[in-house]
């Protein structure tokens, strides 16, 4: 009988490998504990590896060091149906003090982030890097919980489910502390090329 199961499960999990590859899906791998992609109160530049997206985020937060993050991040090769990048860029830039909106145009997803921080708010302005896989469209969309739950907290989002993607955020300012929290725009993606653009 055991035979006989492995003999119907051996190919399907072939399978499954052969369209994924090697994807641990988590705890996703930030490098050293101490590696982070900024210090505080300055600005920074984070880009995924080419043809990789960013699955997973995490920040903790400092009162005393102006009232800043320190971020770090995670990257993971976009699903083979997806094909190469055709094409990334820079989204405008988000303010900073401000709530704002974004998703990545063009049907992008975020491949990284950039962000300058701003003394005299004690916050940070933010640009999604994006890049478009030839011409995939999004659908099923969702906003995640908020990250962090409160503000002042620790963040750690990660990305359980392998053909989601994230396409932008959502986010919420408090002038009383000083903090922001998110909401990231996950989505999946058509394994078809479709005519659709967002814009």
């Amino acid at each position: 009988m055991d035979l006989v199961l492995l003999c119907v499960f051996l190919p399907l999990l072939t399978v499954a490998r052969g369209q994924y590859g090697d994807y641990s899906y988590g705890p996703y791998n930030y490098g050293d504990n101490d590696e982070w992609a900024n210090v505080y109160r300055q600005g920074f530049n984070f880009q995924c590896p080419h043809g990789q997206v960013v699955v997973a985020i995490r920040s903790v937060f400092s009162k005393k060091e102006g009232s800043d993050r320190l971020w770090n991040y995670a990257c993971m090769p976009a699903a083979q149906s997806l094909g190469e990048p055709t094409e990334c860029w820079w989204e405008e830039i988000n303010r900073a003090g401000t709530e704002w909106y974004q998703t990545c145009s063009n049907n992008g997803l975020v491949a990284g982030f950039q962000s300058q921080y701003f003394p005299s708010v004690l916050d940070r302005e933010w640009q999604f890097y994006c890049c478009r896989y030839s011409r995939r469209c999004p659908y099923s969309c969702w906003l995640t919980t908020e990250y962090p739950g409160h503000y002042g907290e620790d963040m750690d989002m990660m990305m359980y489910t392998y053909d989601y993607y994230i396409r932008g955020a959502t986010t919420t300012f408090s002038a009383v502390d000083r903090d922001r929290q998110w909401k990231f725009i996950v989505c999946r993606m058509t394994e078809y090329d479709c005519p659709f653009e967002n814009v």
